[in-house]
């Protein structure tokens, strides 16, 4: 856990007795460049406010024991080069977050589960992106019942379906996995079922089928790794519940009490004091 630094960071940005809020970000900020300084006085309002360290300052806390706030940091720090009042609304209303869950941490449990196997899972949200319509990739490794790899980013290409997003996602958390299991294996950790997880049917599907249709074959070639893995059965995609994939709260905005349970999914609960 970072109880100590979160408690500086808030301190440091005048935050430590701010209204607590549930979740890292909330469904009506819909933020774009279009949300920038619209005259001078803004504009000179921002640059009195430390948008950039405050965002990461965000980041190093997200980077290291809070997967939990990957989702809100990866949106507030598209417009670092010129944010504006909404977007350091954003950022303060992370630090409120912050401000209820400090002691919040990453819990590991013997108990768990195949304790030393690594489990995976993907998503993504289609075109998330109000500037580039990019999808967003999200992927959660897990390790004895609590994360242990992240990540929260925008597609480098634009996706034309969300089979394409969600294949692209795949793509991005089976390099992870191939690369987790190897470091583990180094490490004297056999990994006896390589599996990652995917909400989306379709890119399942896509994974395993040789066949092209008109609908997908104009998904990039370098994403279809995956069935090479696959039918060397290096690793196995599985179907999962959307109610059961803890990488939702990394790609979209996500009600109180659906964020609630990908944090116990992801095994990001609060600190002993």
């Amino acid at each position: 856990s970072q109880n100590q630094y979160i408690e500086k960071v808030l301190h440091r940005f005048h935050m430590s007795q701010a209204k607590p809020v549930s979740t890292p970000l909330a469904a009506h900020f819909r933020l774009s460049t279009s949300s920038g300084p619209v005259d001078t006085e803004e504009e000179r309002y921002m640059s009195t406010i430390s948008y950039a360290c405050a965002v990461g300052s965000l980041m190093y806390a997200m980077v290291c024991t809070r997967p939990d706030i990957a989702h809100a940091v990866n949106v507030v720090s598209r417009f670092m080069s010129k944010p504006g009042k909404e977007h350091w609304k954003a950022v303060q209303w992370i630090l409120r977050y912050l401000r209820g869950t400090s002691k919040f941490g990453l819990m590991f449990d013997q108990r768990a589960e195949n304790p030393g196997q690594i489990v995976g899972y993907s998503d993504s949200d289609f075109a998330g992106d109000l500037d580039e319509r990019r999808s967003l990739t999200g992927y959660v490794f897990q390790l004895c019942g609590s994360c242990v790899s992240w990540r929260a980013t925008l597609q480098h290409t634009v996706a034309l379906s969300t089979t394409e997003a969600e294949f692209m996602s795949l793509a991005e958390a089976v390099k992870e996995a191939i690369w987790l299991h190897g470091f583990l294996g180094d490490l004297g950790i056999e990994q006896v079922d390589r599996v990652v997880f995917c909400d989306s049917q379709s890119a399942i599907h896509l994974a395993k089928d040789e066949k092209f249709h008109e609908r997908t074959k104009h998904i990039d070639v370098r994403n279809f790794f995956i069935r090479l893995h696959v039918k060397k059965k290096d690793l196995y995609v599985e179907k999962i519940g959307t109610k059961d994939n803890p990488t939702d709260m990394l790609t979209k905005v996500v009600p109180k009490a659906k964020f609630e349970h990908c944090l116990n999914l992801g095994g990001v609960r609060s600190w002993p004091s």
